[in-house]
């Protein structure tokens, strides 16, 4: 009898599942992205419905993470909060980092990146140089009254996300060359907005994009400030100030995604709350800041000194 009931679960699940992406792709055959996904997550990820949860992520961006923000994030325990960010969590890049990244042009074997990102899950990356880039509009930034511009920031990378983004997402989506992808990620760093590296565990438990956020509308940002999930890591940097060279105008301050920088007569730094991100270096008019290496912070996720 237990089998039989095992089976009838079974059976009303798959219908489930079907039914849920038949109507979600509009009723119509699966698209060749979507299969994409299902090929790469095996049907064990189907059973276990983390592939529904990598769909509903990737379909239904802005609203996942509007549950996210407004729901999920301030209502978790302190436990909870490490477990969250244990499987879906960010790396602070750098300006170069990021640059080096959309420029790759050699592969980049396999990799748990155990030393760089200090999480016990979802940490691979997971590329083939030159990397495929897309680019579409920011959940987090859709999710605000007022966001800061421009909205198309979020870049993914690689297959299959790409596919399967430029395929759910025609209208609010494109694909980027090598040299769009950096005017892109050049534009957002003057516009004082940092980059970081994303992973999830129901992305296939990898790297799979390149977010640009403005402390206004990041959801992560947020979720660390306000609801103490930790979700970003450091770059292995931290900024490092020249008093003698401070004018103290407070463009650093202002600029600072985690207020980690603070005016009173002078300029004084917070070590811990430093995510070595960059943005201060780049809104100093003085050039009174620049980035050191700080082996406390962690091991920087750079490319370039990945082994080929």
């Amino acid at each position: 009898m237990s089998g039989s009931i095992a089976l009838l679960v079974l059976g009303v699940l798959l219908v489930s599942m079907v039914s849920f992406w038949l109507y979600a792709e509009r009723w119509r055959p699966l698209r060749p992205s979507t299969w994409a996904v299902m090929r790469k997550t095996g049907w064990r990820a189907v059973l276990n419905l983390s592939a529904v949860r990598a769909y509903v992520y990737g379909r239904w961006t802005k609203q996942y993470l509007n549950v996210l923000n407004n729901r999920v994030f301030p209502r978790l325990s302190i436990a909870g909060r490490k477990r969250w960010a244990d499987r879906y969590h960010g790396k602070v890049l750098t300006h170069d980092q990021a640059r080096a990244i959309v420029t790759l042009n050699r592969e980049i074997p396999r990799r748990d990146l155990e030393q760089i990102i200090p999480y016990p899950m979802a940490r691979d990356l997971v590329l083939a140089g030159p990397p495929e880039v897309a680019v579409y509009s920011c959940g987090c930034r859709q999710t605000r009254a007022n966001p800061c511009l421009p909205i198309q920031v979020c870049m993914v990378i690689g297959q299959p996300f790409v596919d399967f983004i430029l395929e759910h997402h025609p209208k609010t989506s494109r694909r980027l060359s090598q040299a769009e992808a950096v005017e892109l990620l050049d534009a957002e760093h003057q516009r004082g907005h940092l980059h970081s590296a994303w992973f999830k565990d129901v992305m296939l438990g990898r790297f799979y994009a390149i977010c640009n956020c403005c402390k206004c509308c990041c959801g992560g940002i947020e979720a660390m400030r306000k609801h103490g999930v930790p979700m970003v890591a450091s770059s292995g940097y931290v900024a490092h100030i020249d008093e003698t060279a401070c004018t103290a105008c407070g463009a650093c301050e202002e600029a600072c995604p985690f207020g980690a920088i603070r005016m009173n007569g002078t300029v004084a730094l917070d070590w811990d709350t430093c995510m070595g991100c960059g943005v201060c270096v780049s809104q100093c008019p003085g050039q009174a800041i620049h980035l050191v290496r700080d082996e406390r912070k962690g091991v920087p996720l750079d490319v370039r000194l990945l082994d080929s």
